[in-house]
């Protein structure tokens, strides 16, 4: 049975692209018998639709803004999910608290990305946390997604030094570059039941 992987994004969809392109690139079609079957973003104007769309993937959007209670936007973006039959969820840079409904859900098949080493640092500004905490090591975690936030079980971790002129901003681009690589790694390896 084909393994469908549904990633779910809010902006750009760098992660996206880096786990199709690596999708291609790993012959997961031949080797584990999956594929990207689609991208769907909670922002109808999301950059990564495009993006999505030239990598050839299938794509559609659920409005959070159209929906009064999150609960009512989950079951929308579930039912949008479940018309790809997915053995995988991927969340990347998908900017929305899911309920504790969507995630039971789907336990055992949502993983995210978080731009810190987990468990420290939950939530946002991760990197400008890290700064004025003085870490002198930042990195990047791929976990399984459970109903606390930024707590499930860690699959993946990449660590990269704190420089001392570093600023959010040159922290948040070291730490994607690591994000990139880590996260097909990881759901490589789901893929393989490791």
């Amino acid at each position: 049975m084909q393994k469908n992987i549904v990633i779910l994004i809010s902006g750009g969809g760098s992660n996206m692209a880096a786990i199709v392109r690596a999708a291609a690139q790993g012959r997961w079609a031949e080797r584990f018998n999956a594929r990207v079957a689609a991208v769907i973003s909670n922002k109808p104007g999301a950059g990564g639709l495009q993006v999505a769309k030239e990598l050839g993937v299938a794509v559609a959007s659920v409005d959070h803004r159209g929906f009064a209670a999150r609960e009512d936007f989950d079951a929308a973006l579930s039912t949008e999910i479940d018309k790809h039959s997915p053995a995988l969820i991927v969340l990347a840079g998908f900017m929305r608290i899911l309920t504790p409904g969507f995630v039971n859900h789907y336990a055992g098949r949502l993983i995210n990305i978080h731009p810190s080493l987990l468990p420290a640092f939950p939530g946002l500004h991760t990197h400008r946390r890290a700064i004025e905490a003085g870490c002198k090591v930042a990195g990047v975690t791929v976990h399984q997604v459970t109903t606390e936030l930024d707590h499930g079980p860690i699959l993946a971790q990449a660590v990269v030094p704190v420089l001392p002129d570093d600023d959010a901003e040159t922290l948040a681009a070291r730490v994607l570059t690591q994000e990139h690589r880590i996260y097909a790694h990881a759901i490589e390896g789901w893929l393989a039941g490791r």
